[in-house]
């Protein structure tokens, strides 16, 4: 009878698949039958059976900032909220990067390497592990002596320290006492309904992906050192003194950019409280990952912005950073700017967390409430890499994307939304110029095979450009293609019925396009299958002119907009914009009217920042 029941399930699955929105897409084997036990709906929403896990982390952790040595105590509540019994613990370790036998993308310095991650002492539920992490790469496993029952919890207490790696690149040494700390800690890693283990290695390349965790923890610094860090700040009068913490405190509270501390404050030894090691303590609760960056020279500017508007709560915006830091004299005020625009115009949702940091690094990378970004000597540019690295604050964090396996989902709409605030910020030419020459050229340029890739591979399995162009320009000219369809008001409400659905949860590619097909009420997958599924790439030209009919050939295949600039025999001009949905019923060639009765001279398609492979056949002239 189990089998029987199991079997019509699956049966009544199929049918429905055949009937629902998005199972006209191809699915590889483990996300049908994540679809098939319930985890996933076809409506786009968490199945009635979805499920994710929970860990309650408390850290009291370290940084020596002489012998560059982080180390911490931690324990971890973890709930195994499947139905699965789990009889080993997948530990990761991202600063394992760092060791010599470590797997990576490209080549590093001696300065990067190091020995990694060392454990003191590790405990699952009372028992001791003789566990030897010197064994571990990026993932370690540990062999349950007593398997985690279903919808139990357990406590995991580990003991560690590493070393931090004097080159910086997403973390590390910034400089001789300025250190970015990110990755820092061992953490569960993510056990799903569609893969089980996430035990995919982590290169360098590919980013992250993790659960939903609450933590409370401390950084003991040695005094003048000021840490600037994820979650809220708990104790600023315990660690600052009395001026620098009223100070801060004001700034939770105006518009106007208040200097915390001066180079000259900071040089004094007068902002800190004089301990020989003061201990800073922070909260963040329901969010993917903590990191901190401590130093004991950077100048230190806060503010706050308005992000929503209904119940009038504010964010704090700080920037932390080296008086050679020119780049970042601007940087409290651009992010002012940033959190209010992404929370009101796109994507249109409240900032979400209570502060965003900008930090003075190398990485220009992104993290929940900071972002780790170089000096570019170039304003606007840093501008624009700050917005991007704050944008990511929506996608990965908010919606809890898998990065590892589908970057697109994240790097994809931090470019989408990149672009669009830099509209707001610089002019849409401007906007334009620097979309096409930094997302798009070098892609559309390269007529190696590897560009052409379905924007659907796993991440992990594509290499080189093609991995780059995937996640950022192809994905994103996707989203503005979709954007340009259906307009504005739709495309903002499917978005945020996507968002609002997945906010905190593991979405992957086809609860978007099942979300966004329920949020629009239409069936997109013609589109969805035409950008995601396929080898296509951009390249249209004008086939032929004949009784005020443009016929548009799409050697290519993509689904892009694109403007037919029509010259009339008087020089006259007109343009008629046309949006992706004249390709659905027929991806190969559009057919335009041209409503006149005057003589058509020449005609021209251009796509915009939808740049063309062979752009030499987009013009057409009478004989």
């Amino acid at each position: 009878m189990k089998k029987l029941s199991i079997h019509l399930a699956f049966t009544a699955f199929l049918i429905l698949a055949q009937t629902g929105f998005a199972q006209e897409l191809y699915m590889p084997r483990n996300i049908k039958a994540a679809y098939a036990k319930g985890t996933r709906s076809a409506d786009g929403k968490p199945g009635k059976n979805y499920w994710q896990n929970h860990g309650k982390y408390t850290m009291d952790i370290t940084v020596d900032a002489k012998t560059k040595m982080v180390s911490g105590t931690e324990t971890i509540i973890y709930e195994n909220n499947s139905n699965d019994s789990l009889r080993n613990l997948v530990i990761r370790f991202v600063n394992n990067l760092h060791k010599p036998s470590a797997p990576r993308s490209g080549d590093v310095s001696e300065d990067f390497l190091s020995n990694g991650l060392t454990l003191t002492s590790l405990k699952v539920a009372g028992e001791t592990y003789n566990e030897n992490a010197r064994n571990w790469g990026t993932v370690g496993n540990v062999k349950l002596k007593k398997a985690l029952a279903p919808h139990s919890k357990t406590t995991i207490n580990i003991d560690w320290n590493y070393p931090l790696s004097k080159e910086s690149g997403r973390e590390g040494q910034i400089d001789e006492s300025t250190f970015f700390v990110a990755y820092s800690y061992p953490r569960v890693s993510v056990f799903d309904d569609y893969n089980g283990w996430d035990r995919i290695p982590h290169t360098d390349r590919q980013e992250f992906y993790n659960d939903f965790n609450d933590y409370v923890y401390s950084v003991k610094a040695p005094k003048n050192f000021v840490v600037y860090a994820t979650g809220d700040f708990l104790n600023p009068d315990e660690v600052l003194q009395p001026e620098f913490a009223a100070r801060l405190k004001k700034s939770y509270s105006t518009d106007e950019i208040l200097h915390i501390a001066n180079e000259q404050e900071m040089k004094s030894g007068i902002v800190t409280k004089q301990n020989e090691w003061n201990i800073w303590k922070f909260e963040a609760k329901n969010i993917t990952d903590v990191c901190f960056g401590l130093s004991d020279h950077y100048l230190w500017d806060a503010s706050s912005v308005l992000v929503d508007k209904k119940t009038n709560r504010r964010a704090s915006v700080q920037a932390a950073y080296d008086i050679k830091g020119t780049d970042f004299v601007n940087s409290v005020k651009n992010n002012q700017f940033a959190l209010d625009w992404f929370s009101n115009n796109w994507p249109g949702i409240p900032y979400p967390y209570s502060k965003m940091t900008a930090f003075q690094g190398f990485a220009d990378m992104e993290y929940p409430m900071m972002c780790n970004d170089s000096q570019m000597n170039d304003p606007k540019f840093a501008q624009l890499v700050q917005d991007h690295e704050v944008a990511h604050t929506y996608f990965p964090f908010y919606m809890g994307i898998n990065e590892t396996r589908y970057a697109y989902m994240d790097e994809g709409w931090a470019t989408t939304f990149e672009y669009l605030i830099g509209i707001a910020e610089h002019g849409k030419e401007a906007a334009d110029k620097f979309y096409k020459e930094f997302r798009v050229e070098y892609y559309i340029n390269d007529k190696s095979t590897e560009e052409d890739q379905p924007i659907i591979s796993m991440s992990t399995q594509v290499s080189g450009p093609g991995y780059g162009n995937n996640s950022y320009g192809k994905a994103s000219l996707s989203y503005l293609a979709l954007k340009d369809m259906l307009g504005d008001d739709l495309f903002k409400k499917a978005l945020h019925h996507y968002m609002d659905t997945w906010n905190g949860k593991h979405p992957i590619p086809w609860d978007y396009f099942n979300s966004m097909n329920t949020g629009s009420g239409k069936n997109l997958n013609w589109f969805f299958n035409n950008w995601f599924f396929t080898n296509n790439y951009i390249d249209i030209s004008v086939k032929n002119v004949s009784k005020n009919i443009v016929s548009i050939q799409n050697k290519g295949g993509f689904a892009i907009p694109f403007d037919v600039i029509v010259v009339y025999a008087d020089n006259s001009t007109e343009t008629i914009h046309e949006t992706p949905s004249v390709w659905e019923k027929n991806q190969k060639t559009a057919q335009v009217a041209v409503n006149t009765k005057k003589q058509i001279k020449k005609v021209t398609v251009d796509g915009g920042i939808f740049l063309d492979a062979t752009p030499d056949d987009n013009i057409w002239n009478s004989k």
